[in-house]
Protein backbone atom coordinates (compact mmCIF):
# COMPACT_ATOMS: atom_id res chain seq x y z
CA UNK A 1 0.00 0.00 0.00
CA UNK A 2 1.15 3.92 -0.69
CA UNK A 3 1.64 5.48 2.56
CA UNK A 4 0.35 8.81 2.86
CA UNK A 5 3.66 10.48 2.52
CA UNK A 6 4.29 8.88 -0.83
CA UNK A 7 0.87 10.62 -1.63
CA UNK A 8 1.39 14.15 -0.56
CA UNK A 9 5.00 14.51 -1.05
CA UNK A 10 5.51 16.89 -3.21
CA UNK A 11 1.99 17.38 -3.97
CA UNK A 12 2.17 20.32 -6.21
CA UNK A 13 4.31 18.65 -8.90
CA UNK A 14 2.38 15.98 -8.95
CA UNK A 15 -1.09 17.69 -9.49
CA UNK A 16 0.76 20.08 -11.97
CA UNK A 17 2.07 16.37 -13.55
CA UNK A 18 -0.97 15.12 -13.95
CA UNK A 19 -2.48 18.09 -15.82
CA UNK A 20 0.19 18.30 -18.02
CA UNK A 21 -0.60 14.61 -19.18
CA UNK A 22 -4.13 15.70 -19.74
CA UNK A 23 -3.30 18.54 -21.74
CA UNK A 24 -0.93 16.71 -23.51
CA UNK A 25 -3.48 14.22 -24.51
CA UNK A 26 -5.38 16.12 -26.00
CA UNK A 27 -3.10 17.85 -27.93
CA UNK A 28 -1.96 14.52 -29.69
CA UNK A 29 -6.21 13.92 -30.18
CA UNK A 30 -6.31 11.26 -27.79
CA UNK A 31 -8.10 13.51 -24.83
CA UNK A 32 -10.73 11.29 -24.37
CA UNK A 33 -8.78 7.72 -23.87
CA UNK A 34 -6.98 9.77 -21.27
CA UNK A 35 -9.34 10.90 -19.27
CA UNK A 36 -11.55 7.58 -19.79
CA UNK A 37 -8.87 6.27 -16.75
CA UNK A 38 -7.99 10.11 -15.48
CA UNK A 39 -11.06 10.89 -14.37
CA UNK A 40 -12.89 10.07 -11.33
CA UNK A 41 -16.61 8.03 -12.13
CA UNK A 42 -18.35 10.50 -11.34
CA UNK A 43 -16.06 13.20 -12.80
CA UNK A 44 -17.82 16.73 -14.27
CA UNK A 45 -16.59 19.90 -15.87
CA UNK A 46 -17.81 22.74 -15.58
CA UNK A 47 -17.96 25.46 -18.57
CA UNK A 48 -19.80 28.25 -20.00
CA UNK A 49 -22.60 25.94 -21.50
CA UNK A 50 -23.34 23.79 -18.12
CA UNK A 51 -22.04 20.59 -16.36
CA UNK A 52 -20.92 17.92 -18.19
CA UNK A 53 -20.94 14.21 -16.80
CA UNK A 54 -17.95 12.15 -17.49
CA UNK A 55 -19.06 9.97 -20.64
CA UNK A 56 -19.89 13.16 -22.42
CA UNK A 57 -16.52 14.62 -21.59
CA UNK A 58 -14.50 11.95 -23.05
CA UNK A 59 -16.94 11.72 -25.95
CA UNK A 60 -16.39 15.21 -27.07
CA UNK A 61 -11.92 15.37 -25.64
CA UNK A 62 -11.49 12.23 -27.94
CA UNK A 63 -10.41 14.23 -31.29
CA UNK A 64 -10.15 17.45 -30.35
CA UNK A 65 -6.80 18.70 -29.90
CA UNK A 66 -5.17 22.14 -29.55
CA UNK A 67 -1.85 23.13 -31.44
CA UNK A 68 0.24 24.58 -28.16
CA UNK A 69 -1.23 25.70 -24.66
CA UNK A 70 0.43 26.95 -21.62
CA UNK A 71 0.00 26.98 -17.65
CA UNK A 72 0.90 29.40 -14.88
CA UNK A 73 0.46 30.71 -11.78
CA UNK A 74 -0.53 27.34 -10.37
CA UNK A 75 -1.78 27.17 -6.82
CA UNK A 76 -2.33 24.17 -5.07
CA UNK A 77 -4.74 24.20 -2.00
CA UNK A 78 -5.34 20.47 -0.51
CA UNK A 79 -8.38 19.00 0.93
CA UNK A 80 -7.59 16.53 3.25
CA UNK A 81 -4.98 13.63 3.00
CA UNK A 82 -6.71 12.24 -0.49
CA UNK A 83 -7.93 15.24 -2.02
CA UNK A 84 -6.51 18.54 -3.42
CA UNK A 85 -7.46 21.73 -5.83
CA UNK A 86 -5.19 22.73 -8.56
CA UNK A 87 -5.43 26.20 -9.49
CA UNK A 88 -3.85 27.85 -12.68
CA UNK A 89 -4.46 30.12 -15.64
CA UNK A 90 -3.83 28.04 -18.98
CA UNK A 91 -3.75 29.55 -22.43
CA UNK A 92 -4.22 27.80 -25.46
CA UNK A 93 -4.17 27.81 -29.43
CA UNK A 94 -5.66 26.09 -32.17
CA UNK A 95 -5.00 27.86 -35.52
CA UNK A 96 -6.40 31.43 -35.57
CA UNK A 97 -8.65 30.32 -31.88
CA UNK A 98 -7.12 31.35 -28.93
CA UNK A 99 -7.94 30.86 -25.44
CA UNK A 100 -7.18 32.40 -21.88
CA UNK A 101 -9.03 30.59 -19.28
CA UNK A 102 -8.81 30.65 -15.24
CA UNK A 103 -8.89 27.00 -14.95
CA UNK A 104 -9.48 24.67 -11.47
CA UNK A 105 -9.17 20.20 -11.13
CA UNK A 106 -10.35 18.52 -8.33
CA UNK A 107 -8.09 15.66 -7.54
CA UNK A 108 -9.07 12.44 -5.54
CA UNK A 109 -6.39 10.07 -4.68
CA UNK A 110 -8.41 6.64 -5.69
CA UNK A 111 -7.37 3.27 -7.22
CA UNK A 112 -3.91 4.38 -6.33
CA UNK A 113 -3.57 7.63 -8.56
CA UNK A 114 -4.40 10.72 -8.70
CA UNK A 115 -8.21 10.96 -10.50
CA UNK A 116 -10.08 14.13 -11.59
CA UNK A 117 -13.12 14.37 -9.84
CA UNK A 118 -14.12 18.13 -11.17
CA UNK A 119 -12.74 20.64 -13.90
CA UNK A 120 -13.95 24.08 -13.99
CA UNK A 121 -13.01 26.73 -16.54
CA UNK A 122 -13.98 30.79 -16.45
CA UNK A 123 -12.56 33.11 -19.10
CA UNK A 124 -10.43 35.46 -18.47
CA UNK A 125 -11.92 39.29 -18.87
Amino acid sequence: TVGMTAITDDLPAQLIHAEHEGWDAICRGDGGTFYYTAMAPNGIMIVDDGVIERDAVIAALQGSTWDSYEMSEHRVVRLGERAAILAYRAKASRGDHHIDRRMSTTYVYIEGRWRVAAHQQTRVR
